[in-house]
């Protein structure tokens, strides 16, 4: 029979239609998991993903985009296959990128967090989350993001802060979190510790310095030359000739906390200068020159001065050679006594000149020259990193848990964090697609330091950890001992009401906060109800940017494992990064950036996500083009004048295609729709949404209305009706997890009885 629906307007406006369709799913609960379970799937089977938690102080870009519909095209195709599908949605505090957000507000009302005082300022942040922390939600409503806001969680949501409790002080009691001094990545300007992914780096010229350290004790007679470089005959020195050793650095200043000179063991120029002593100039402190593999041969003259508290690679080989940690700069930037009385409160660059200076005076320098190289600079304020040697918490990811926890009911595997991570990825339990991204992780975590997860910042989760507040005055007094060093203290979910130490004080929690990676660790799990947690972990697949492998996944798969038993996704799809068409990192501060919002404004949501994933090709980065975008706008206008041309010819969009009386062009089509219904499913399956829309488009736009709807224009019989219709219908279907707003609402007006979003896959 033939459809009696009303007759489709000549043009398709994606402005009506997009908007109307999203409040239609979403009031009708059709992103809840229970909406798609229906007599088709007797027996459902669950899939569920997790949406990375963007920042609450971000907006939409081109890598969320690209994230979001890809996850988008799953659940979509799930829901219609009968899964028990449900897409977790939530944002994460984001610690120092938010408390920096609302330092910026504050600063143009004329104030700042210290003069508010902690307590306020968290609250002023509290009342910006409420007013702006939401905006990418909204935006990624826009992109037609099925995802269950219901279930919407925020990473400082009380039943989150909960986990974040439980699972410090799990860790604490089992002997992996413990409090140190060592070097860590350390921002002067914010006044905190960094993770990895606060890091950015720049290209900065400066100056090589060549620096004679003069050798003390006996000199070998042997003919070694000492500092020799092929480039550079001005700077050899022959142990015979001359009694000292020529360093290379970019850091002068840091000289006067040397402890050691360190060469690579192969280096043959330096085989009997090893267990040697060199005066330190300036100072006159005795230091020795050690072998490390570590060293670079070709950097400079092979030789390097050691400066442990002030640079990670010379941390390491410090605590390798059991060389003193001597602290020359502060937290502030500045010279500390340790540098001397004529260098303490200087700021850097003033002591780099100074040490300089006293270095020519010497005739210590040989030789400057120009060097280029990446500067490690914090990503909120551009200043330049310090490391430094600081107290803070740590958790150990190398050694084997010492204490079985009393909080959880988790059975120790005996494994370390990192080894447990590294068995799920070998034994397959895990699997990173593409397998390349693999090694990245593995690589990664078979060289991991243990983590730094403490913050100085006011925004986050504040540590679980209670001071006697008696020992803290005491040691502020006394100026003995740096209050965070206070040894009275107890790991406590809540504040005891007495001091266990001085019995009658209030304990004072610590200033310090988690990194805002130590709470995004429980994301497959922390903030979900206990049902959710037994039916839907583990997740079906982790879909992310390779950018953050290490920072999150590795540490979601240790947390999951740890907490739960097992991993809490088996595929990790690694999807491309979305570059500018010359091939340069999009940035919206250099105007290099494209707004996935202004895209949908201008050509739907529907053509948005096909420019997207037609240019999605494997893992390869997208160079960005416009045009794709544009040619999602004309397919969708194809379509729906392919539906309005079926419609004004009678098609049947509901009955079953005819067992007989087909054409040789009709058994052709069906079998051309048949192929590619098996081409998406696979495509969808493994993961290739790029080939998959390609292959797609060329069915709908050559197969179905160059060839078919050409050859079939005249015939009027009942057959070619009900082919026609029926090969719309199945299109609108196998298309909609791609273009969902067009499906839907072609689907509304031809076919109805129903929604399209959680139509049988397979069924007619």
């Amino acid at each position: 029979m033939s459809s009696m629906s009303e007759e489709l307007p000549k043009a398709y406006d994606p402005k009506a239609t997009e908007d109307r369709i999203y409040k239609m799913w979403e009031d009708g609960g059709f992103f809840k998991p229970t909406s798609a379970t229906k007599p088709y799937s007797l027996n459902p089977k669950t899939y569920s993903i997790h949406l990375p938690p963007p920042n609450v102080t971000g907006s939409l870009h081109m890598g969320h985009a690209l994230n979001a519909t890809i996850s988008d095209i799953l659940i979509r195709y799930h829901r219609m296959n009968g899964d028990e599908t449900v897409w977790f949605p939530g944002t994460d505090h984001a610690g120092i990128a938010t408390q920096s957000v609302v330092d910026k507000q504050l600063k143009k009302e004329g104030t700042s967090r210290w003069e508010l005082g902690r307590e306020k300022f968290v609250e002023k942040v509290w009342e910006w989350r409420k007013e702006y922390g939401d905006i990418i939600i909204s935006q990624l409503k826009k992109m037609g993001a099925s995802a269950d806001w219901s279930r919407v969680r925020f990473t400082m949501d009380p039943e989150y802060a909960d986990w974040v409790k439980k699972v410090f002080i799990h860790y604490y009691e089992k002997g992996w979190i413990y409090r140190g001094k060592r070097v860590i990545s350390w921002c002067t300007a914010c006044q905190t510790s960094l993770s990895d992914l606060e890091i950015e780096y720049k290209e900065e010229k400066t100056k090589l310095y060549y620096i004679k350290y003069p050798l003390q004790g006996e000199i070998a007679t042997s003919t070694t030359e000492v500092g020799t470089r092929d480039d550079n005959s001005d700077v050899i020195a022959s142990e015979e000739k001359q009694s000292y050793i020529i360093v290379a650095t970019t850091r002068p200043e840091t000289m006067l906390g040397d402890t050691a000179v360190a060469v690579n063991p192969k280096d043959d120029r330096y085989k009997n200068m090893v267990g040697k002593k060199v005066l330190l100039p300036i100072v006159g402190r005795e230091i020795p020159i050690v072998a490390d593999e570590k060293i670079d041969m070709t950097f400079g003259t092979g030789a390097v001065k050691v400066t442990p508290a002030h640079d990670l690679l010379d941390a390491e080989i410090g605590e390798r050679h059991k060389l003193p940690f001597i602290q020359i700069i502060n937290e502030r930037g500045k010279m500390t006594a340790e540098a001397g009385k004529e260098f303490e409160g200087l700021k850097i660059a003033e002591a780099r000149e100074k040490v300089v200076a006293e270095l020519e005076k010497l005739g210590l320098i040989v030789k400057t020259e120009d060097y280029t190289h990446n500067l490690a600079i914090c990503s909120r304020s551009a200043t330049p990193i310090e490391p430094l040697l600081s107290d803070q918490w740590f958790l150990r990811m190398s050694e084997h848990p010492q204490v079985q926890s009393l909080k959880f009911k988790v059975e120790s595997s005996g494994k370390s964090l990192r080894d447990s991570v590294l068995e799920t990825i070998k034994s397959g339990e895990t699997k990173i697609i593409p397998k390349n991204f693999e090694k990245v992780l593995t690589s990664w975590m078979e060289n991991v330091r243990d983590w730094c997860i403490s913050r100085q910042i006011w925004w986050g989760h504040q540590l679980p950890v209670f001071f006697c507040k008696k020992t803290l005055e005491a040691n502020t007094k006394s100026q003995t001992l740096n209050p965070k060093q206070a040894e009275d203290f107890i790991v406590a979910a809540e504040r005891p009401k007495t001091c266990p130490f001085c019995e009658n004080c209030e304990m004072e929690q610590s200033q310090d906060v988690l990194d805002t990676w130590f709470s995004s660790a429980l994301w497959p799990f922390a903030g979900l109800s206990e049902e959710d947690q037994k039916k839907f972990y583990p997740s079906s697949v982790l879909i992310t940017a390779r950018d953050i492998i290490n920072l999150w996944v590795g540490r979601m798969i240790f947390s999951g494992l740890e907490f739960k038993g097992e991993t809490p996704f088996p595929d990790v799809l690694i999807h491309a990064t979305v570059l500018t068409k010359d091939g340069k990192r999009m940035s919206k501060s250099l105007g290099t950036g494209i707004d996935p919002i202004g895209l949908i404004e201008k050509y739907g949501a529907d053509a948005t996500r096909f420019g997207i994933i037609w240019q999605a090709m494997g893992t390869q980065d997208i160079h960005w083009d416009e045009a794709a975008v544009q040619a999602g706008k004309k397919f969708a206008n194809k379509l729906w004048n392919i539906a309005r041309f079926a419609q004004t010819r009678g098609a049947d969009f509901k009955s079953d295609f005819p067992k007989s009386g087909l054409t040789p062009e009709d058994q052709e089509i069906l079998g051309k729709l048949a192929d590619l219904k098996k081409e998406t499913e696979r495509g969808i399956g493994a993961y290739d949404f790029g080939q998959t829309i390609h292959k797609i488009y060329d069915f709908v736009w050559h197969e179905l209305a160059d060839v078919y709807i050409e050859k079939t224009k005249n015939r009027t019989d009942e057959n070619v009706k009900i082919v026609l219709g029926g090969i719309l219908a199945d299109v609108l279907k196998i298309l909609h997890p791609f273009m969902p707003f067009i499906t839907e609402e072609l689907y509304q007006r031809l076919i109805g009885g129903g929604v399209l979003i959680t139509e049988s896959w397979s069924g007619r």
